[in-house]
Formats: C-alpha cells, structure tokens, sequence
C-alpha cells in the first residue's frame, strides 16, 4: 500500500509543478492585442506564447514519465532504490542459464526485480520477487551450514 501512495504523491507532485507554471504564464503573459475588434487567441497565433507551451508539455510529460520510471525501480517494501544491477542469462546459453536479464536486488533484502534486457515480443513487465527472510541472513547461514563433522 505504501508502494502505491508514494506513486500517487509522485503523480499529484509532478501535475502540480506544471500546473502551476501554466498557471504563471497565463498570468504573467502580456495579452492579445485587438485585431478587427476580436481579441484573438494567444495559441497559434503568438509564437512566443506557443513555444512557451509547447515547452510546458514537454516539461509536464517528463515530469511524469521520470517519476514512472523512478517508481518502477524502487523497492516494493522500503520504498527504497534498487541497487547492484546485474546481468543474468545468455542468448548463447539460453537453455542453461535463461534469457537475457537485469536483475536488480534492495539492499535491506526484501527482494530483486528482473528486468528482460531485450524485449522481443513486445512490452514485458518486471518480476518482483519478494524475499520471505532476510537474503543477507540467507547468505551468511549458507555458509554455516556446511561444516565438516
């Protein structure tokens, strides 16, 4: 659930920016001149103006694809930035070792996220896997458990 609230933060964050400085070059913008006795509008027919919104959109989806992608390698648990990027599987050995992947793990050990390197058949999504105890505990015991008797 916090997963899900911090990307609706994000989103209202980074629609509010831009809101706001529409907001400021509606308001801060000289206004049309009188043409004919019709004031015509700004857009399309004041180049200042239309590349200032054009430069708006630009920035507005930005903003939101930045934080989509910010979200999408955060930790499920912690909300914390997937580190240790590694590359997994081999095209050359792929019925060995799998496809091609990045795999990125939280450094508290609440899980990776896999990531296709090369995505072939279309948009693939990223698999969570959460880890149901500590992987650095895992790891340190993996040693323990093999002693000579």
């Amino acid at each position: 659930m916090r997963y899900w609230a911090f990307l609706a933060g994000k989103l209202i964050s980074a629609t509010a920016l831009p809101y706001g400085l529409f907001f400021a070059l509606n308001r801060f913008w000289p206004p049309p001149e009188q043409f004919a006795y019709v004031y015509l509008p700004r857009f399309g027919h004041d180049l200042g103006y239309t590349l200032g919104v054009g430069a708006w959109a630009l920035l507005s989806c930005g903003l939101l694809y930045a934080a989509i992608l910010d979200q999408r390698y955060r930790c499920r648990t912690c909300l914390r930035r997937l580190r240790m990027p590694i590359e997994t599987g081999s095209w050359s050995r792929m019925l060995q070792f799998g496809r091609p992947e990045i795999e990125y793990i939280c450094t508290y050990g609440h899980g990776r996220l896999n990531v296709a390197e090369v995505q072939i058949s279309g948009s693939e999504n990223p698999e969570w896997t959460p880890h149901q105890n500590d992987i650095w505990t895992e790891l340190a015991q993996a040693g323990k458990d093999e002693r000579p008797k």
